[in-house]
Formats: structure tokens, sequence, C-alpha cells
């Protein structure tokens, strides 16, 4: 096997045993970095030191990475302005939040028949925030409910 140092240098090639009498003369494992290489590539390293920062790498990633929610808003063919004033600022909020908006319109009862409605709410919501949204899908009958998709242009 080709043998590598702990700092790096290249300790040549040779047999597993005097690669093993080696690790334990500096106190440290032996780990296997390249198997399918001819000959296989071993390094010398302290394997749970190794480990630990592999772990404190992957926990800084995740700290970095960010989270994209969903949230939702109905609203019912009906809505009154004041209210539907109050759920267009709940949208503006999420969306400077950088998460993605689920609008839903819920039909009740009769409302069903009159799905334009929803489409002309949908159509005002996007007229309002067209500088400020991306459409991700467009308003779709879901049973009762009509449902579009929009996120943050930013």
């Amino acid at each position: 096997m080709r043998l590598v140092g702990p700092n790096g240098e290249q300790l040549g090639i040779m047999a597993i045993k005097d690669a093993l009498e080696k690790a334990e003369e500096i106190g440290v494992d032996i780990v296997e970095v390249a198997a399918n290489a001819n000959p296989p590539v071993c390094k010398i390293m302290d394997y749970g030191k190794f480990k630990y920062e592999q772990n404190k790498q992957q926990q800084e990633a995740k700290k970095k990475q960010t989270i994209i929610q969903v949230k939702e808003v109905k609203i019912r063919p009906k809505t009154e302005e004041h209210d539907y004033q109050f759920k267009l600022r709940h949208i503006e909020r999420f969306l400077a939040n950088k998460n993605r908006v689920k609008v839903t319109i819920m039909f009740r009862g009769r409302e069903i028949a009159y799905p334009q409605l929803g489409a002309k709410i949908l159509d005002r919501i996007v007229e309002e925030l067209k500088d400020q949204i991306n459409i991700d899908s467009q308003p779709k009958m879901e049973g009762r409910n009509m449902i579009m998709y929009i996120s943050s242009k930013s």
C-alpha cells in the first residue's frame, strides 16, 4: 500500500505490517483514503480527531443554509376590503422573510359555481404585488379550493 504521513508527506509504498508499525510508533491510526487506487492509498492520522472535525464542518454548513418555508393565506370569495388588506399585509410580510406563499381561495356551498370570483381576487393580489413576486404556479382548482403559489423576486 502507498502510505501518506500525518502532515501529507509521501512515505512511499510499503507492506501493511510495516505501515501499522509506523502508525503505532507515532500513536495514531491508519485510514484507507483511496481503496480503488493501485496500490491502495492509506494515510496516517488520528481518526477520532478527523471524525470530530468532519462533524464540526457539517454543523457549520447546516448553520449557513436557509430553509424556505411555505406559508399559507386563506381567503374566501366574499372577503371584505379590510380583511383583504389584512391578508395582503400578511403575504407581504411572508415574502419579506423569503418564504413561499400558498394563497388559497376557499369556496363554500354555492360559491363553487362562481370560480371567477376567486380568480378575480388572485388577479388582484398579483396586480398589487407584481413588482415584488414571482408566480410559481398559476391558479388552479383543487376540489373546493383555488390555489396559487408565489415567492419573492429577490
